[in-house]
């Protein structure tokens, strides 16, 4: 089902979903505890949320304390104040209804974190936006999880007794303390794993590297993980938190990258089998018996939550697309809600019928929100917000169009500036743009994949046009729409891998540059020059060697089919047989490779610049 909706542009995550759908009657069929595999697979969000915190510095998170107690504080609190007073016209008792608004003011930090990074937007605002409420969301659980047993209804213990779950009364530190005992035991616990990052992690994994066997380094950091989520737990804290807060410690690690090696594999496996249990926990008959009221709920919890974050998103000044990614992003609920109803359950908060049927809602507001992104990246990734600043209006063309201005975009807007021409950058991470306007960069705020944009920066006009977004899917056809409509525009594309080459060279671009390619041919040539190669032989061996490898793509591109998988396309293999067979024949030759008197390592410059330059020196 992933690859199938994958194919389809659907997400993994629907795919997964749409398993565990398809297998629930087996699962039924052979008394599989779907809720105890759940608990299982949430080691996937929290390995998620570890790998989130390496990838920030404690620096990086101090800046984004505005967005985190402005932005991601209101949507709880307002979520939270919202739910709790509609379920009290419905009929629920006041504390029950707070539980319910509990439960709805999370979002799914899986499903969303995942769907960003497959789009590639995690780096726009909307992006960040959604990051920064999901993290106050996660830090929330800890007060609601403290909160729900104060919200415990008498007259439900003996109804409650019978449902409790053996499962979740499990051992813990904190339990029959006073709330400042426990108060106090949780901050030891959070500052243990502080401590422990700061002081004990480099120690413990430089003494586990020194064995040299990758597993035990890959048992070491499962270790870490697990052992710090145990802590989490025996405080009653959430693990995810505890995780993301110990991979904000080491994000300035030296084995940072090893980490996130070593736990990615077991995330994507453990979280899609997480999403799989979303799925297959639907109870079908209960939603037959029920279908009217769990749609009506589940709509009704997906459109209130999304008018808290459009009011939030036009409150902070977000801007087009970005609002919508934000608004319709965070409208479901999330996996925290799975824990919260087993918890308002065992607290004798909620009755079991309550929490059967609001565990239909949670499930299939997640089931929807791979359907949202959809139609936000279909419909509403080009809006504009007139009200607002979504884009800059461009007064001033230049031959030199740049889409794009992160890693790769910035390099080459620097080293053509540094040199005098003028360029016209388009990007839609906005706080950037802002950093780059105090150093006089002629930039403007946009989504470079609109094409009236393009038209408004003076598409039709320009010499040169450089892609330099880092959507492998948006560069693609933002090549196809400007070689089909703009035939005398010099086109230069951001490749991000050998595959995305072909389908660039089928949308018609001639001048391809992989991102990666030239840095890993340039430390090929150091490495040529540490086993005492002269550098100018060094330089004209790694010549010959992008020669060869441009000379080979080309000969490739001609077969690849972008709609046939390469394993399928007789052609394709045919052709690669015979490549790599001429570039073995090369290789063998390699001494005679460089016998060309025309193949240099560099051209000298022309006689009439030398004069030129010599001149100058002289004056």
């Amino acid at each position: 089902m992933v690859p199938i909706a994958t194919r389809l542009k659907l997400g993994s995550v629907l795919g997964y979903i749409i398993a565990g759908i398809a297998i629930s009657p087996l699962l039924s069929i052979l008394k599989v505890d779907v809720i105890t595999l759940q608990h299982f697979a949430e080691f996937g969000v929290v390995m998620m949320l570890f790998l989130v915190g390496l990838e920030l510095e404690p620096e990086a998170l101090w800046k984004m304390k505005a967005k985190l107690l402005g932005l991601g504080g209101l949507q709880v609190t307002v979520t939270i104040a919202l739910v709790t007073a509609i379920a009290v016209l419905f009929g629920l008792h006041i504390k029950t209804s707070i539980a319910v608004g509990f439960i709805f003011a999370l979002s799914s930090t899986a499903i969303v974190l995942q769907t960003l990074n497959e789009r590639g937007l995690m780096s726009s605002d909307g992006g960040k936006d959604s990051f920064s409420v999901l993290l106050v969301q996660d830090i929330a659980v800890i007060p609601m999880l403290a909160i729900v047993p104060l919200l415990a209804l008498p007259d439900l213990a003996s109804e409650i007794a019978g449902h409790t779950d053996a499962h979740h009364s499990s051992f813990s530190f904190v339990h029959g303390l006073s709330g400042l005992q426990r108060a106090g035991v949780t901050v030891l616990a959070i500052g243990g794993v502080i401590l422990g990052g700061i002081k004990l992690s480099r120690p413990f994994f430089r003494f586990a590297a020194s064995a040299k066997l990758r597993e035990i380094l890959v048992a070491t950091a499962l270790l870490w993980v697990v052992g710090i989520s145990l802590l989490m737990s025996l405080v009653e804290l959430s693990p995810a938190l505890g995780t993301f807060i110990a991979g904000v410690v080491l994000a300035n690690s030296e084995f940072r990258h090893e980490l996130e090696s070593d736990i990615e594999p077991f995330k994507g496996l453990l979280l899609g089998l997480f999403f799989i249990t979303v799925g297959a926990s639907i109870d079908f008959g209960m939603l037959t018996d029920n279908l009217a009221q769990v749609l009506a709920l589940t709509l009704g919890v997906m459109v209130l939550k999304a008018l808290v974050l459009f009011g939030l998103a036009k409150l902070f000044k977000m801007h087009g697309s970005n609002k919508w990614l934000f608004t319709l992003g965070l409208a479901q609920a999330g996996e925290f809600a799975f824990v919260l109803l087993a918890f308002a359950v065992s607290s004798q908060a909620m009755t079991k019928e309550l929490s059967d049927l609001l565990l239909l809602v949670v499930a299939l507001s997640m089931l929807l929100t791979p359907a949202l992104f959809i139609v936000q990246d279909k419909f509403l990734s080009g809006s504009d917000d007139t009200a607002s600043r979504e884009q800059d209006k461009i007064d001033q063309n230049e031959s030199i169009v740049i889409a794009g201005h992160g890693r790769f975009g910035g390099t080459i807007n620097r080293m053509l500036r540094g040199l005098g021409y003028e360029t016209t950058v388009l990007d839609f991470n906005f706080d950037r743009l802002e950093a780059l306007r105090k150093f006089n960069f002629r930039v403007y705020y946009g989504d470079a994949t609109r094409h009236d944009l393009l038209h408004s920066a003076g598409i039709e006009n320009a010499k040169i046009f450089i892609i330099a977004i880092d959507n492998k899917e948006q560069i693609t056809e933002l090549t196809r729409y400007c070689t089909k409509n703009f035939p005398n525009l010099h086109i230069i594309a951001r490749a991000v891998d050998r595959y995305h080459v072909y389908d660039l060279y089928a949308a018609g671009c001639r001048d391809i540059i992989r991102e990666t390619f030239d840095s890993s041919v340039r430390a090929g040539r150091s490495a040529l020059e540490a086993l005492g190669i002269h550098p100018f032989e060094a330089e004209r061996k790694a010549k010959s060697f992008t020669k060869m490898d441009i000379k080979m793509i080309r000969k490739m591109a001609s077969a690849y089919k972008e709609d046939i998988p390469v394993w399928e396309n007789e052609e394709y293999i045919q052709r690669s047989k015979e490549v790599q067979s001429e570039m073995d024949e090369i290789l063998k030759g390699r001494d005679r490779i460089h016998t060309s008197r025309t193949d240099r390592g560099w051209s000298p410059p022309d006689k009439s610049v030398v004069s030129a330059l010599k001149q100058e020196n002289n004056s």
